[in-house]
């Protein structure tokens, strides 16, 4: 009997993306420390993993968040919804390699974390929102979630992502992840409230990969 065709998500690697044989797969996470990928039985189940989080669909006790650079605390500023996920994104010029995640906002535990080859922060903070709305509507929670930058808050807002990042053989699998974001916004509502993060008043949003 022939083996059943896999599909093998690389969430963290050197080239994160959906991969139809393990050589392919294998070539992506060779020498990329705490690498995270996994194997899915079918193209739909491997694309929605890819979408959502590695710590949705292996089991592992969350990631710390590279960096907490938030004095915020309940004491401090008890106008915060302690309660909620808070979202940035972090790019080695722009554009340039882009990454972002989504942690909880009062443990700074990591909940989510994608890396890109080519990207803008807005982009980055755009989907990081997209991302944290998708995944709390697959759970049924009305989590707020929280971001320090307005034009992501728009983007969403507005269903689209208006960048001016070129679509290039570099930028393809970013465009892909931002064509299904807008996608998702025009097919699904959400009870989630997207709050504006006070920097000025709060420190960096608990996020903030602390590279300032």
């Amino acid at each position: 009997m022939a083996n059943k065709k896999k599909y093998y998500v690389v969430w963290q690697g050197n080239q994160p993306g959906i991969y139809e044989s393990w050589t392919e797969a294998k070539l992506q996470i060779q020498g990329y420390p705490n690498a995270k990928y996994k194997a899915f039985s079918s193209r739909e189940a491997a694309e929605e993993a890819f979408y959502g989080s590695y710590n949705d669909y292996v089991s592992s006790s969350k990631k710390k968040a590279p960096s907490k650079s938030s004095d915020a605390g309940p004491e401090t500023h008890p106008e915060i919804v302690w309660d909620s996920i808070s979202v940035d994104a972090a790019c080695s010029g722009n554009p340039g390699r882009m990454e972002y995640q989504g942690v909880d906002t009062r443990s700074g535990d990591q909940i989510f974390h994608q890396a890109f080859e080519l990207g803008t922060n807005n982009i980055g903070e755009f989907l990081a929102l997209v991302h944290a709305l998708a995944l709390l509507h697959r759970q049924g929670k009305d989590t707020p979630v929280y971001s320090d930058s307005r034009i992501a808050i728009g983007w969403v807002k507005k269903k689209q992502c208006r960048t001016k990042l070129s679509r290039n053989r570099r930028t393809a699998r970013l465009f892909d992840l931002v064509d299904r974001a807008e996608a998702w916004l025009k097919t699904h509502t959400y009870p989630n409230k997207i709050l504006k993060w006070d920097t000025k008043n709060w420190g960096e949003i608990p996020a903030d990969f602390g590279r300032k």
